[in-house]
């Protein structure tokens, strides 16, 4: 079978069916509808009885306000359940969204001195401006320094230790 294009005419007087039809469809069930909404108001509200004496009025009266209050509570209770139903699905979804978990761009390696992450942590108002490798190389100094003067005093070391010792086992 040879596959031929729709000429535009002929599409739109498809299109032009399609949409006639829609349109019958359309108000068939609008028709439905009324005639479903007046069958059901003539089940469950009959047209009054106005003939009577006032008593009879005041009975229909009350009557009609028990009726409407039954409608309330009922209409109440189905927005109770569908509040309930709707935080009910909202706490679902942020469940899923919990268990599905937030994907994380991988991350990459960045060298960064020292004084670009405090700056980067502390924020572009405060400066901080630090040598570091300055700072190490004082460290390494002083923690040589400090072998050459405690050799002498090993001994004095050992025995405040053994004091400490005793004051605690005395205790």
């Amino acid at each position: 079978m040879s596959e031929k294009k729709m000429t535009s005419s002929r599409r739109h007087h498809l299109k032009s069916l399609v949409l006639s039809v829609a349109a019958t469809w359309l108000e068939k069930e609008k028709k439905e509808t009324a005639e479903a909404k007046e069958a059901y108001m003539a089940e469950k509200c009959p047209a009054p009885n106005l003939s009577g004496d006032q008593a009879a009025l005041m009975e229909t009266c009350k009557k009609l306000h028990a009726l409407i209050d039954a409608v309330d509570e009922e209409r109440y209770d189905l927005e109770a359940k569908l509040g309930k139903g709707d935080k009910e699905i909202e706490d679902l979804k942020i469940k899923v969204v919990d268990l599905a978990g937030v994907k994380k761009p991988a991350l990459k390696k960045v060298r960064m001195s020292a004084d670009a992450m405090l700056k980067a942590l502390l924020g572009s108002k405060h400066t901080v401006n630090m040598d570091l490798r300055a700072n190490l190389k004082q460290v390494k100094k002083e923690s040589k320094e400090e072998p050459t003067e405690a050799v002498g005093d090993w001994r004095k070391n050992i025995e405040d230790k053994a004091d400490r010792k005793k004051m605690f086992e005395s205790a």
